[in-house]
């Protein structure tokens, strides 16, 4: 009896559960009902040993085929469950209970299935774990003696994260010490404790509320103790399951960061960097181990703007306390100083370096005094980055060397005036000399070097990367703007001529670059991936021009750097950040030229005028609009946004260089592209671009007149005739009427291109106010140009809205006739299906009914076909009395008339024998 109730129970279990997804074709399958008759006697069975036979098979089934999977997934969850519940004492009846709800979320024959076909093994995983019991119950079960117990049930939980992580974070944070026995598990034997730590480091992924538990139940204190056991960064994956936990509870986690401060300190994590035993055995699972503390690290030094001031004070106190503890020294170590250390390591030190130092002032001095190499041969650690900004082979580590100089500049005024009075040029024989043999040149005297090597190298790449580390000191600093301004480089030769401006040189390279981009678009492999150099080069001299009038008028000195930039805006197939660049680059020329000396140079309403001239204000307003679609202006890169080093992207060296090089949204673009355009400097360019439109159109509202008056001139001379003087007079005239008519035409051109353009940008007209009486034409001719534009789409949307109501009037009736006519052909279908199903039961009546009611069916049709010969005798009898009276009443007339009826008669009916006569004959032949 109850072995049937059983039977009863598990059909149930699998029409309910699995019958509607996995369909009843498999129901009859053998493993199918094999799995079904195991977990019969699972069930039902009476002696422990064939209940733990039973799951030892089933166990084995579904570690072995997915179908068998399926099939477990439809009907052995209750089975299962109520042995955890029920057989607590069959120690190892439990154990197989665990182990095969494990094996039944481990995926099998991956390789073999389809892709799109259903995985068994994350179809169980959500079955499970749509009950919070099974949840409740499991972690129950970490409280048993038994260490297999333990260690299936945090198995079965790891592989319901894998699959079910939101669904079960919600359901632990529902249990009373849910966490809490998961946090005594990291105290418990080696095994245990590391599926404890794999469990916890995908539970706190993403979730707040857990990471604040996990750390209040003595998180740091248990992951620090663990690495220490382990032997820190030379120990194995636990040390870097420990980091990664680590990482996940501090991530965006202000106040877990103020607890780590507070409760064990930094040092722990600190001492994690410190280089044991060989200095140059540095395994891959080292090199994980250092990138995942130097993310720690990072955490604690990322300010989040968004969060707004309090972050920025974490922050900074983050950095106080790293520095107290000497972390300088360790990343200086791994960034600069050890050769051996994977490029990977050496790049993510460097961009510590750099976050460790930003708006910190104590730990910007600590930097600029720091020396590294051997103390034979010290030297200043600034020096040391530099030539690796100059000299390396790796793009992400010169990113990362480029970072230090940005954070080191930013907000620093004395640090860049410190650096800037140190270039001090060479004479050309020591500045062309050995480029290796530079350790005892000073900062600036090495970056010199750097601008200018590229001259005998034949290489762009060593001074393009010097460009960069000068705009940075350049950046926002009038002084050092002015040093640098006044270098002069000298000639190879004296004959050559005299000394030539630094700004000059640059300017010169930029030429260069533009046409080894030329060289690249027309398939010169050995350039490819050096679309950053133009871009380098004009953000260095946006940058010095901005807000400098006196770094304008150097710039415009040499006339030819006018006319190239000109070119450079009008090349199609430049990109859009080279072409968009140079635009800034020709507007400043506008906006900070304060040339009023008259001199050879050009003024601001020359450079506009050249600009109107060559380009055309509306192809040169497109460059900003373009700008401002690339993907740098509509979502800002973040350096914050990195991808968090996991198991999986520390399977191999590539995928780790890869993690590395990606750490912002605009992945399509080149790295460098990404460092280049950063926050500030497109917030200059925004703020530039408001103000360059701005300029250009006062400009050419109040228009510089190129007459002088001279009264003087209005005069007659002595000795002049009277008409020479009439004559020159009329001469005068006509020169200031071609003038006035030359500016006119041109403040025509202008208003024509402000108009096709819009009127420029939204921008301008919301942040600046109107101001000159020409603008404010243009924008009220462009405002009556779109009420007409409006007024016409207004008129053709109100008639293409009458076609198409007539349309879907149309549209409507056909719809109701069809609807009538699908009623119409519904009912007559249901009168044939009635009619169908009567004659089909007359048909199942004849073969049942047997040869007496066929001859009682035959008898009624007789009776019927003889009623119906009875009714059509009467009719011809009714035919035959209406013609006989007929013939008679004819007869009557035909009487009166004088005829004989009988003759007339005669032969009639003899006729109409004939035919029967002959049908006789024909039948007897």
């Amino acid at each position: 009896m109850d072995f049937k109730l059983g039977r009863i129970n598990l059909n149930k279990v699998a029409q309910g559960v699995g019958g509607l997804v996995f369909g009843s074709e498999n129901a009859t399958s053998s493993e199918d009902s094999y799995v079904e008759r195991l977990l019969d006697r699972i069930n039902n069975g009476v002696l422990a040993e064939d209940k733990r036979a039973a799951m030892a098979e089933l166990q084995s089934l579904v570690a072995e085929s997915s179908s068998a999977q399926l099939a477990f997934g439809a009907m052995g969850f209750p089975v299962l469950i109520s042995v955890l519940k029920e057989d607590r004492e069959d120690i190892e009846l439990v154990r197989g209970a665990l182990e095969t709800l494990v094996s039944s979320l481990t995926p099998v024959d991956t390789a073999q299935r389809p892709k799109n076909a259903i995985q068994p093994a994350s179809m169980n995983s959500d079955l499970l774990s749509r009950e919070p019991e099974s949840i409740s119950l499991l972690l129950s079960l970490l409280s048993e003696d038994d260490f297999y117990v333990r260690y299936y049930t945090l198995q079965l939980l790891t592989a319901l994260l894998s699959n079910s992580l939101n669904r079960l974070q919600e359901a632990i944070l529902t249990i009373p010490q849910g966490i809490t026995r998961l946090m005594d598990m990291l105290m418990d034997r080696e095994v245990i404790r590391n599926e404890a730590l794999l469990l916890l480091t995908y539970l706190t992924r993403n979730a707040e509320e857990i990471q604040k538990i996990v750390v209040f139940e003595g998180a740091f204190e248990k992951i620090f103790s663990i690495i220490k056991e382990e032997g820190g960064s030379e120990g194995g994956v636990v040390v870097q399951d420990c980091l990664e936990l680590l990482n996940n509870l501090l991530r965006n986690n202000a106040s877990n960061q103020i607890l780590l401060r507070e409760t064990v300190g930094v040092e722990p994590l600190i001492s994690i960097l410190g280089l044991r035993g060989s200095a140059y055995n540095f395994t891959q699972q080292k090199t994980v181990n250092l990138l995942s503390a130097l993310e720690t690290i990072e955490l604690l030094l990322i300010g989040d703007p968004e969060t707004g001031s309090g972050k920025d004070v974490n922050r900074m106190s983050n950095q106080n306390a790293l520095a107290q503890k000497k972390v300088m020294e360790h990343l200086l170590m791994l960034g600069v100083e050890n050769k051996w250390v994977a490029a990977a390591v050496r790049s993510l030190a460097l961009r510590v370096i750099g976050d460790l130092v930003v708006k910190n002032p104590q730990n910007l001095e600590t930097l600029a005094s720091k020396f590294t190499g051997e103390d034979s041969r010290p030297e200043p650690a600034l020096n040391s980055i530099l030539r690796i900004v100059l000299r390396t082979n790796s793009m992400q580590e010169f990113i990362s060397a480029d970072h230090i100089f940005k954070c080191f500049c930013e907000n620093n005024i004395d640090g860049q005036t410190m650096l800037a009075s140190t270039m001090t040029p060479q004479p050309y024989s020591l500045s062309h000399a050995i480029v290796q043999d530079d350790s005892n040149l000073s900062f600036g005297s090495m970056l010199l070097r750097g601008l200018i090597s590229s001259e005998s190298e034949g290489d762009l790449e060593t001074s393009c990367r010097a460009a960069s580390v000068l705009s940075h000191i350049l950046k926002d600093n009038v002084r050092c703007k002015e040093r640098v301004l006044q270098i002069q480089l000298e000639a190879p030769l004296p004959s050559l001529g005299a000394a030539e401006p630094l700004m000059h040189r640059i300017v010169k390279y930029l030429a260069l670059s533009s046409a080894r981009s030329k060289d690249v678009d027309q398939g010169d492999a050995s350039l490819a991936g050096r679309s950053y150099m133009q871009p380098i080069i004009l953000r260095l001299l946006i940058t010095w021009l901005s807000d400098y009038p006196p770094a304008v008028h150097c710039f415009l000195d040499s006339p030819a750097h006018l006319t190239y930039l000109l070119e450079l805006v009008s090349i199609s197939n430049a990109s859009v950040y080279v072409r968009g660049l140079a635009a800034f680059l020709l507007g400043e020329c506008v906006l900070y030229n304060k040339n009023d000396s008259g001199e050879g140079r050009k003024d601001a309403f020359a450079v506009v005028d050249a600009i109107s001239q060559k380009i055309g204000l509306t192809a040169y307003f497109l460059n900003f609009d373009e700008m401002q679609k690339s993907a740098f202006f509509t979502s800002a890169p973040s350096t914050s946004e990195r991808k968090p080093l996991t198991r999986s992207i520390a399977a191999s060296t590539t995928e780790i260089e890869d993690a590395e090089n990606d750490g912002t949204d605009a992945k399509h673009e080149h790295p460098i592209l990404v460092s280049v355009f950063d926050i500030q400097f497109v917030n200059l360019l925004r703020r530039l671009e408001v103000d360059i439109r701005e300029g250009i159109v006062d400009i050419f509202s109040h228009p510089k007149s190129k007459v002088v008056v001279v009264p003087a001139e209005l005069e007659q001379k002595g000795g002049e005739s009277d008409g020479d003087y009439i004559k020159r007079l009329k001469l005068f005239v006509e020169k200031q009427c071609n003038e006035m008519q030359d500016l006119l035409g041109r403040n025509s051109t202008l208003a024509e291109d402000l108009a096709k353009s819009g009127g420029g940008s939204p921008s301008v007209s919301d942040q600046r106010p109107s101001g000159g009486t020409g603008r404010e034409r243009v924008q009220v001719e462009n405002l009556r140009r779109d009420l007409q534009e409006a007024a016409q789409r207004i008129e053709t949307l109100k008639s293409e809205k009458s076609k198409i109501e007539s349309k879907a009037t149309k549209y409507r009736d056909l719809a109701t006739k069809m609807e009538s006519d699908l009623k119409s052909l519904s009912d007559a279908y249901n009168s044939l299906e009635q009619a169908n199903f009567h004659l089909e039961t007359e048909v199942k009546a004849l073969r049942s009914g047997g040869s007496v009611d066929l001859e009682a069916i035959k008898a009624e049709a007789r009776e019927e076909a003889q009623k119906d010969s009875e009714t059509e005798l009467n009719d011809l009898l009714v035919c035959l009395g209406q013609e006989q009276s007929r013939v008679e009443k004819l007869s009557t007339r035909l009487a009166e008339l004088g005829e004989d009826v009988d003759s007339l008669l005669e032969g009639i009916g003899d006729d109409a024998g004939i035919p029967d006569d002959d049908d006789d004959d024909d039948d007897e032949n």
